[in-house]
């Protein structure tokens, strides 16, 4: 019963959906005042309606009803509880419904909330919204089902992939979903400041706040998924620019440039073009992560979908509204009057530098996702990896690198780089760094050192905005801005660091052996069988030392019933200056030596990747609450960062 009253709420939605596209072109023509005054509502309950719907999924996982085929095939009687929650949203139907269902609550809130934007625009944005809402709709109630039933009822349920049975899938999905999902919202705004032409700084003070959320959201959901594949798929990795990896980044590439740009829109009523824009491309890439990750033409722990005729109706939705939104630009942006200029040397120029820089590297790595999928489909198979990625991306990165360094010092309009004397200080400490590292430690690379140097200039840059300044009337969008600044640097020195220093060490060793990597000594003192919820495992007892640090590390070789799969449980030991990271294996078949198959790496630094992303994530939460009217401070009429 709980499944078909599920089905009979997405329908409902739908209706809703449908309803509040006509109210919205009502609002937005303003031809219909009383179906004008519908907008709002029908919004609202909309999304209430999602929200059920999914709260009926949750349910059905949570009891475990295998008389549901996404149940009975995505769970088991005797999964841990918390995975048979996430399980919900860890499969193709029930992410989609939690895409949509995002996606209906997003028109809800601004309903509910959005007050700057005219009323003529945001009956414009709310039709767009819901017009995105019933394709998706469509999509769930023709192609994918959540509550579909079976008949007859498994007894115990085919179980969820174990490497899913993380305690990360159940932050990591949502909260990259909420960024994808939240982007709708600033293409809505942007498909309506074009239906309108009222495009202004009124317009992106009201789309800025929607658009640092969907970032914030996407930053920690990277950075959290980051974490997960380091530590649950046991390759020692942090990012191996997986497909489905490059998927969640090209979005936040092109949300970043996007917030930058919104900000000069809002402060100084510029790059009106590029907002627009920038808006537009970033839900572009959400969406083109949703049809890599649900056609079925890629294999990865990420891919749910694997039938081809889901793929095409996703494709179809892509090509309707990324290619109408876009011939939709071409169409309108001639009435979008052009904004304020600004000189090439000025804080507007280093944020149009920053944007091109991103958009650069949002090409390169759109090009090198989709190039062997092309060319497979020609017949042809290439492989892309991070050779090609690391070689054309790294350089840019490390040049808008440079640009975080000078670019919030530069006053608006324009500026001379000369009275900029604080300048000298970083870039004394790169030029002092990277001499002393290339000089002492040239074996790490040219291009890590380089990058550490820049990290630790970047770092030491993002503070000298707040110099000299009364620190207790600074706005809060500045120390956003000084802290994801800082969250960057911190990132690349972590990525710098366990590129260029990592030692890895790869051994086969009987009970009583050690093995040694960087200084640290590894002894198997023992390998015993470990029985856990739905699964059992081989755990082997590491002792570790390190001059007077003594520690265990208890790493598993793990066998899963539900479904069959063996995986390896890596065992991390964190220090101040990086982590050791472990990983047993069984002896190969046919083996009678009894020696266990153990990889062992020391990673300097490498916690700072994700120190530096939540850093990022919080600095954009300073911003939010600074945006929104939360403890807002005064500003100085004669302060130049006012308005930053």
């Amino acid at each position: 019963m709980i499944a078909e009253f599920g089905l009979a709420a997405l329908w409902l939605a739908a209706a809703f959906a449908l309803l509040q596209t006509f109210a919205g072109i009502g609002h937005w023509h303003g031809f219909s005042p009383a179906l004008a005054s519908l907008t709002r509502p029908v919004a609202v309950v909309q999304g209430l309606l999602c929200l059920i719907a999914f709260g009926c999924l949750i349910w059905l996982f949570a009891v475990t009803d295998l008389s549901v085929l996404l149940v009975a095939s995505n769970s088991h009687i005797d999964k841990p509880m918390i995975f048979k929650l996430a399980g919900s949203w860890g499969n193709h139907e029930g992410s989609m419904l939690l895409w949509v269902t995002v996606l209906s609550l997003a028109g809800a809130a601004i309903a509910l909330f959005e007050k700057r934007l005219d009323q003529q625009t945001l009956g414009a944005a709310l039709f767009a919204q819901s017009l995105l809402g019933l394709g998706f709709f469509a999509f769930l109630l023709f192609s994918s089902n959540p509550f579909e039933r079976l008949d007859p009822a498994p007894p115990a349920g085919a179980g969820l992939n174990p490497l899913l049975q993380d305690i990360g899938l159940a932050f990591h999905p949502p909260t990259l979903y909420i960024g994808y999902v939240g982007l709708s919202v600033a293409f809505s705004f942007a498909v309506a400041a074009l239906l309108t032409g009222k495009v202004g700084p009124t317009f992106a003070r009201a789309m800025r706040p929607w658009v640092l959320l969907a970032w914030i959201f996407l930053t920690i959901g990277i950075t959290a998924g980051s974490y997960w594949a380091y530590y649950e798929l046991g390759w020692g990795g942090w990012w191996f620019w997986d497909p489905v990896e490059n998927a969640s980044l090209m979005p936040w590439l092109a949300a970043t440039a996007l917030l930058h740009s919104v900000a000069v829109l809002a402060t100084r009523d510029a790059l009106r073009a590029w907002t627009i824009m920038l808006a537009l491309v970033a839900f572009a890439m959400a969406m083109a992560g949703t049809f890599l990750v649900r056609s079925g033409i890629l294999t990865s722990v990420h891919a749910f979908a694997v039938d081809p005729e889901r793929g095409a109706f996703i494709l179809g939705l892509l090509a309707i509204y990324v290619g109408g939104a876009f011939a939709l630009f071409g169409l309108r942006i001639g009435v979008v009057r052009e904004g304020k200029t600004f000189a090439l040397l000025s804080r507007e120029g280093a944020i149009v530098g920053n944007n091109i820089f991103l958009s650069v590297i949002l090409a390169i790595v759109l090009v090198g996702t989709l190039w062997p999928l092309a060319a497979e489909a020609m017949g042809n198979k290439i492989s892309v990896g991070p050779p090609y990625f690391n070689r054309t991306t790294v350089p840019i990165g490390l040049l808008l690198m440079l640009l975080l360094i000078v670019g919030p010092l530069l006053r608006w309009r324009g500026d001379l780089l000369a009275r900029h004397k604080a300048l000298w200080i970083p870039a004394g400490i790169f030029i002092l760094l990277f001499a002393v590292l290339m000089a002492t430690q040239s074996q790490a690379g040219v291009w890590p050192i380089l990058a550490l140097s820049l990290a630790v200039a970047t770092a030491l840059g993002s503070i000298l905005p707040l110099v000299g300044r009364n620190l207790l009337r600074t706005p809060l969008s500045v120390w956003g801005m000084a802290l994801a600044h800082f969250g960057f640097a911190v990132s690349v020195a972590g990525m710098a660091a366990e590129s260029g220093w990592k030692s890895e060490k790869l051994a086969a060793m009987r009970v009583g052996e050690t093995a040694v990597v960087s200084g640290w000594e590894v002894k198997l003192a023992d390998v015993r069988p470990v029985v856990g919820d739905n699964w059992v495992a081989l755990e082997g007892q590491m002792q570790v030392r390190r001059g007077g640090d003594v520690a265990e590390m208890l790493p598993q070789s793990r066998q899963f019933s539900s479904p069959k799969q063996q995986t390896s449980e890596a065992a991390l030991l964190t220090r101040w200056d990086g982590q050791l990271y472990t990983v047993i294996a069984a002896p190969a078949e046919g083996d009678a030596t009894d020696r266990w198959q153990v990889r062992l790496w020391w990673k300097p630094f490498v916690t700072l990747i994700w120190y530096g992303g939540l850093l990022i994530a919080l600095g954009g939460v300073l911003a939010l609450i600074g945006r929104i009217g939360l403890f807002r401070r005064k500003r100085s009429r004669n302060n130049p960062w006012s308005g930053a």
